[in-house]
């Protein structure tokens, strides 16, 4: 995916999940923050932050705060872009083959996925997680407790039970990453219910991203410590 009008900025500060100060060319601006997650390892005041001037003049933020730089990694955290990228590479066939539907935000039992797809005459219901935590090249999720991510696991290994293929993905969002593993650190239950999705039949993978100033692309799979 591509992003157009980029332009370069400095993080001061977050007075609320929703919006940041900036300093772009000198001059402060409130900026949008697409990413209503803690991200404290990440906004911190005085780094480099990538921002999309939007073309709207209605309004009340000019800017998009869409990514950071983590030292010398530069890390996506627009919380939509990871369906998004995965979507274009569904639509690629990399993921799967002979895929004959697609049908995002698809409702199942008591939760709504990501992605209905049907494909060599199976049916797929897929759950996508963008991943913007990282420790010493290694990628974890959640970065705060997620009661609907366990909620999400524990329906997909009941979708497994009712005949579907069911998949759990993590979309990270940067590159040069070692391995992905469950944040059990700061949300124990996600953790096991990670593992138990898996061991039932959930297919679980995590991809890691080309991350420019203006583009995201899915890159290639990452290991998986579970």
């Amino acid at each position: 995916m591509i992003y157009p009008n980029t332009v370069g900025g400095v993080f001061i500060s977050r007075p609320n999940r929703f919006i940041a100060q900036v300093e772009i060319n000198g001059k402060d601006e409130t900026a949008h923050v697409k990413n209503t997650g803690r991200c404290r390892e990440l906004l911190i005041p005085g780094v480099r932050v990538i921002l999309q001037k939007s073309d709207n003049p209605a309004r009340k933020t000019r800017y998009d705060l869409i990514s950071v730089w983590k030292g010398e990694r530069l890390i996506n955290m627009d919380s939509q872009s990871p369906n998004k990228v995965f979507l274009e590479y569904l639509r690629s066939g990399k993921y799967m083959d002979d895929i004959t539907l697609i049908r995002p935000e698809s409702k199942h039992g008591r939760s709504r996925f990501d992605f209905y797809v049907e494909a060599g005459g199976r049916k797929h219901l897929i759950e996508v997680k963008g991943v913007t935590l990282e420790e010493d090249g290694i990628a974890m999720f959640p970065d705060a407790p997620t009661e609907r991510g366990v909620k999400h696991l524990n329906e997909l290994s009941k979708c497994v039970q009712e005949g579907y293929e069911a998949h759990a993905v993590f979309v990270i969002q940067m590159n040069d990453i070692r391995y992905f593993t469950p944040n059990c650190r700061t949300h124990q239950a996600f953790g096991i219910a990670l593992a138990n999705a898996a061991a039932t039949g959930v297919k679980t993978s995590a991809f890691d991203c080309e991350v420019t100033e203006n583009s995201l692309v899915i890159g290639k799979p990452v290991p998986m410590r579970i």
